[in-house]
Formats: C-alpha cells, sequence, structure tokens
C-alpha cells in the first residue's frame, strides 16, 4: 500500500472536550446515567474481575444496553482503542479495525449524537473528521450496534462487527484515505486527438484498463480519496491499481491531475468504424496497419458491455481458410494453380461435410476453390495431416494463441489440437477454433505485410513489455500466393461485390460460421488495402459477403 501511514494523536485534554461534547448530546431513549447501570456493566469490561459462581443468562436490561453503548462510543471518541474493545465479544478484531479507522482512513476525532435505542440494538450518528497533509474533510453518517449477553460468561458485551464504525464496512474491508489508485489519464490518438468515453463510449472499459495499467507511468498525479477498500488476504499480493478495483469512494478530498498517455487508434477511422456499424443489432470490428501491427480502430455495437472486437471467442468460418490454405500451401497438399478436388460432399471422422448450396467445382484449381469458399476442398486434405498440424501452424506462422502483450486486455486465439471430424472442421474455421476481428485482422495483416506483427495499442516503450513474435514466421513464396489468393476472392471471388468500392492492392475473404442455437450463421469478413487490415463479424445475420463485407469496405475506405 502506497498510502502515508500516520496516527492522529488526541491529546489528554481535547479528548476529554470531545468526550463531553459527543455525549452532551447522546440521549439514549428510555433511561439516564446513574451509578445502577455503571455498576450493572462493570463486569463485561473489567476483564481482571472474576466470573460469579453462577452466570447470568438472558438478554441485557435497557440500562445495560445503554450503559455499555455509552461506554465503547465515549472510549472510541476519546480515542481509547483499548477500552473500546474491551466492551466488545472480540477484542482483537475490534483492535484491529478501530486502530486501522483512524490510522489508514486517517481519522483524528470522532464525534457521535443522536443516538437511540430499541431492544438490544442502538443507533447513532458519526461524525468523522479526516486530514490527509493539508487536505480535510468530514464524514457524518448513522450507524449502528447490537448490545449482546455473552452465553458463556454472562457479561453484557457489543456484537462486534465493522458496521458499528461505518454502517458499509464489511468483513474485510477498512476505511483508508490516501491517493486513490492511479492516476487519471488523458488518452489520445496518434494524432494527438482526445479520446474520452462520452465521444468514444464503445473504448470506455479500454480507457478504464489504460489506466489502471498505465495512470502511474505517465506524469499525472492521482487524487485524494477516502474509500472503503478490501483488504488482501493474508500473504496475498496486490497491486494498487487492483486494489482499487475493489474500492467504493465516500469522499474526494482532491481531484487528481491527468496523465497523457498516447495510443495508436486513430479518433476519425474510429467513427468510422462505429459509423459502419449503424443499423446492427450486434456487431465488432477491428483496424489493424500491417506494417507496425498498431491498432487503429476497436468497433462495437452495443458501444457498452462485452468488448467482443478483441476480447470475443467465436468461430471465424470461412475467414479461417487463409490460415488453412498457408499450411496446406507450405506442405505441398495445395497448389494455387494446380487441379485441386471441390466435391458436393466429403466424408470424414464419421461426418459428412458439403458446400453451402451444395455446390461443386469440377476440374477446378486450389485457386478456384478459395475463391468461391470451396469447403470440401480443404476437408479433403484431413487424411493427410496430423491432428496438432494446424494448431502448430497458426501459432509458429501467424502467432495466434500465443500471449499477445498488446496493452490492454485481449483473447489471442486459441486452435486446440482435436482428432477425427473436429479436426477436418477446424480447416474451414468450425470445430474449437476460436477468434474475433482482432485476431483475424491480424491474419489479414500477416499475409499483407508478410511477416506477424502483434497488435499494439500503446508502445511497447512504455513498460517495456516483450511483444509475440512467431517462431517460423510467413515465407515469402507462401506470402505471395496467399496474397495473390486474397486478391482473386476480392475481385472475382465471395468478396467481390462487398470489395467493389474498394481500390488499391487488396484482398479479401469470406466467412460464415455456424453456431448452435442460432437461425443464422455469424457472418465475418476479414480483407487489406494498402496498409490496412480489417476484420469485422457480424452475428446472427447470413452471409459474410453480405452483411460483414460492406462494414470492413467502408472502413477500408475511410482509412
Amino acid at each position: 500500500m502506497r498510502e502515508g501511514q500516520r496516527m492522529a494523536v488526541i491529546g489528554a485534554v481535547a479528548a476529554a472536550v470531545v468526550g463531553a461534547a459527543g455525549f452532551g448530546a447522546y440521549a439514549l431513549v428510555g433511561g439516564g446515567d446513574d451509578e445502577s447501570s455503571d455498576q450493572s456493566q462493570r463486569s463485561g469490561s473489567d476483564s481482571g474481575e472474576s466470573k460469579s459462581e453462577s452466570v447470568e443468562t438472558g438478554p441485557p436490561s435497557s440500562e445495560e444496553v445503554r450503559a455499555t453503548a455509552k461506554k465503547f462510543l465515549t472510549a472510541w471518541e476519546a480515542g481509547d482503542i483499548a477500552d473500546a474493545a474491551a466492551l466488545t465479544d472480540d477484542k482483537a478484531a475490534a483492535t484491529k479495525a478501530l486502530t486501522s479507522f483512524a490510522k489508514d482512513g486517517k481519522v483524528g476525532t470522532v464525534t457521535t449524537s443522536g443516538s437511540s435505542a430499541s431492544g438490544g440494538t442502538v443507533a447513532y450518528s458519526v461524525v468523522a473528521e479526516i486530514s490527509h497533509g493539508e487536505l480535510a474533510t468530514t464524514l457524518d453518517y448513522r450507524t449502528k450496534l447490537k448490545v449482546e449477553r455473552d452465553t458463556s460468561s454472562g457479561q453484557v458485551v457489543i456484537d462486534w462487527q465493522p458496521t458499528v464504525l461505518h454502517p458499509e464496512l464489511k468483513k474485510g474491508q477498512s476505511l483508508v484515505t490516501d491517493a486513490a489508485g492511479d492516476p487519471p489519464i488523458t488518452a489520445v490518438d496518434r494524432n494527438g486527438k482526445e479520446l474520452t468515453k462520452q465521444a468514444h463510449p464503445e473504448l470506455g472499459d479500454i480507457l478504464d484498463d489504460l489506466r489502471k495499467r498505465y495512470g502511474d507511468r505517465t506524469d499525472g498525479t492521482a487524487g485524494v480519496e477516502t474509500r472503503i477498500v478490501t483488504q488482501p488476504k493474508k500473504g496475498e499480493k496486490v497491486e494498487e491499481s487492483e486494489k482499487a478495483k475493489d474500492a467504493k469512494t465516500l469522499k474526494v478530498l482532491s481531484k487528481g491531475t491527468p496523465g497523457q498517455l498516447k495510443t495508436t487508434l486513430d479518433a476519425d477511422l474510429q467513427k468510422a468504424a462505429m459509423k459502419a456499424l449503424d443499423g446492427r443489432a450486434k456487431g465488432s470490428a477491428v483496424a489493424i496497419k500491417p506494417s507496425t501491427g498498431e491498432l487503429l480502430a476497436i468497433a462495437n455495437t452495443p458501444a457498452t458491455g462485452f468488448n467482443s472486437a478483441i476480447r470475443g471467442s467465436l468461430a471465424p468460418g470461412s475467414t479461417w481458410k487463409v490460415v488453412s490454405a498457408g499450411m496446406l500451401l507450405d506442405k505441398g497438399l495445395a497448389e494455387s494453380a494446380a487441379k485441386h478436388p471441390c466435391p458436393k460432399y466429403f466424408t470424414y471422422g464419421g461426418w459428412k461435410f458439403q458446400n453451402l448450396d451444395k455446390f461443386d467445382i469440377k476440374d477446378g484449381t486450389f485457386a478456384d476453390s478459395f475463391a468461391a469458399s470451396c469447403n470440401t476442398a480443404f476437408i479433403s486434405r484431413a487424411p493427410k495431416l496430423e491432428n496438432g498440424d494446424l494448431g502448430s501452424y497458426a501459432r509458429n506462422t501467424f502467432g495466434l494463441g500465443l500471449d499477445w502483450q498488446v496493452g490492454t486486455g485481449t483473447f489471442d486465439g486459441a486452435v486446440p489440437t482435436q482428432s477425427d471430424a473436429q479436426m477436418a472442421a477446424s480447416l474451414i474455421g468450425q470445430g474449437a477454433v476460436r477468434m474475433n476481428p482482432m485476431t483475424m485482422a491480424s491474419v489479414a495483416a500477416t499475409v499483407k505485410d508478410g511477416s506477424f506483427k502483434q497488435p499494439i495499442i500503446v508502445s511497447p516503450s512504455l513498460d517495456n513489455r516483450q511483444v509475440a513474435k512467431a517462431p517460423n514466421g510467413l515465407s515469402a513464396g507462401t506470402a505471395g500466393e496467399l496474397r495473390a489468393l486474397m486478391k482473386r476472392t476480392a475481385t472475382n471471388g465471395t468478396a467481390a461485390e462487398a470489395m467493389a468500392s474498394v481500390g488499391g492492392d487488396k484482398g479479401a475473404k469470406t466467412g460464415s460460421a455456424e453456431v448452435d442455437g442460432q437461425k443464422k450463421p455469424n457472418a465475418w469478413f476479414t480483407a487489406y488495402k494498402d496498409d490496412l487490415a480489417v476484420a469485422a463479424v457480424i452475428p446472427n445475420s447470413g452471409h459474410g459477403g453480405k452483411n460483414a463485407g460492406p462494414v470492413v469496405a467502408t472502413i477500408l475506405n475511410a482509412g
């Protein structure tokens, strides 16, 4: 913990005055302040007194309730932690909590007033005066305690609960006044334009995450707050930023000064990506700069909620054939210009696979099958593959499934080893293959650039993090063939209609992923134009070319 450690010292005279002032206004309903109540309570507070031969039973009297509550609150006001804790049924817990309330909460003076008793419960108002350096504030609230009789000793005690000190405190929590977690940030795009939640609500979770990760790496300063904080368990190490997640702010003593954090995003392209998703109930899109891996836009609709664009885990459908095609080319199991089977059906592992609308291509090449998105052209290669081939190729060549250090939380793809029909289904982006628009935009970017560049949202130099590297990389020959396959798909294949408005050096691949329980497949589309790669998914919408393609084309043209 980085908060200062200072215990307020209450002078004897001040304590006496405060105690008198606090209880001068303290009026317990239903009785007075007499010697008999003090005498009846003494057995519950004097630890050195021996037990009587017969243990008293039954609930405490109203006089005992009033007297015990009065003694506790008077001791608390006076700063007599030992005396206050001795009046409870858990002296150790009460001592720890009272000490922390003063020390960690920076509470110098406590005044109680306006008390009332009902049965064994006493309600009262508290004014806690807080100071942190030259800053000062007060907490003004109402809470309560419960007085009961200890069944083993017969003593009248306070049932110790954290709520005795503050109504919102729970076990394992404490009051803390300190610099509140991480400094605020002013996030800016690559051109220096400020990125705010108001202008870009779809980036809200990312901006919050960036503050937690990098707020202390900017020139900003954290504000001072009084908070209720969940303390780490014994032996558990918790970073200040993690602790702040679980904190509730009660008072702000000073606001922090934001530090500027530069991101790789492009505010204009971000707006264009969100506009491209207009009219879709759900959808996600990501834009990447292939030559650097920099994330340029991260769009989701609805704008708030789960960030499927970078954290989603979905079957990518036939857009995945870009990766599978690379593997088949590298293994000599396919050649763009060579004859390649594309039958209506192909059975493997006990499952009969087919193409969309059961089409086939007679005497066609692998390039023909790729452009038409022929499933059986890929499934027919399954008998010649080992179960782990696809996962290894995806990791080693495209960097998928490695631990990406993007700068914010992401899901970086998964290609688990499968067998039989599930392995075959993985070749066409079904089975257990899981991706999102960020990972599929990275696939297109890798093909366009010729090498894998791990996506990033802030410069790795900011925190010296190590970005992921594809161990083998994409060979120049295979990269050239994949670009040719994607270009043909964008000009004469399933992506041609969507990409008709896109000029420049372009390539694309469509996809439709079947999902159990959905009436329509998830529509996928990944493409590149010059030094810009984009991928999008529109759930439960149908064919990728017709539903996700226009979104991607709009973003490419805006870039």
